[in-house]
C-alpha cells in the first residue's frame, strides 16, 4: 500500500498503537521529578526555537509551588529538559532507535537480513 502524500506520516508511537504493539517503557525510580518537569513545561521558547528550561524558570516554579528541590534534583530536571530536546531532534529520523533500547548490533542486523532474504528469496 502506498502512503498518500497529503496525509501526515504517523509518528513511531502512533504506528505502534495502530499495529497494537505494546509500548515498553524503562523503569523510573524518580517519577516525581518527571512530573515536576512536565509541570514546568519540559522546555521553553527562545529567539531561535525551543531551549532547555532555564535556571530562572526552574527557580520560579520552585518559588511559586513552594517545592524546595535539592540541588541534585534541580540539576537533574535541567538535564532532563536538555535531553528531552536532544532526543526530539534525534527522533526526527525514522531510523532513530528508542532512547532506552540498546544499540542494534551487527549480529542483529545480520539475523534480520537473513530473515528478509529467506522470506523474499
Amino acid at each position: 500500500m502506498v502512503a498518500d502524500a497529503d496525509q501526515p506520516k504517523l509518528s513511531r508511537i502512533d504506528q505502534m498503537k495502530r499495529d497494537r504493539i505494546p509500548v515498553q517503557m524503562p523503569p523510573n525510580p524518580a517519577q516525581h521529578l518527571v512530573q515536576y518537569l512536565v509541570e514546568m513545561g519540559m522546555s521553553e521558547a527562545a529567539g531561535m526555537g525551543m531551549v532547555p528550561l532555564s535556571w530562572r524558570e526552574i527557580n520560579a516554579w520552585c518559588d511559586r509551588t513552594r517545592v524546595d528541590l535539592a540541588p541534585w534534583e534541580a540539576r537533574l530536571i535541567r538535564r532532563m529538559s536538555t535531553e528531552y530536546l536532544a532526543e526530539g531532534r534525534r527522533a526526527e529520523s525514522e531510523n532513530c532507535p528508542p532512547p532506552w533500547k540498546a544499540e542494534v548490533t551487527q549480529r542483529e542486523l545480520d539475523v534480520e537480513q537473513a530473515r528478509l532474504e529467506m522470506l523474499l528469496g
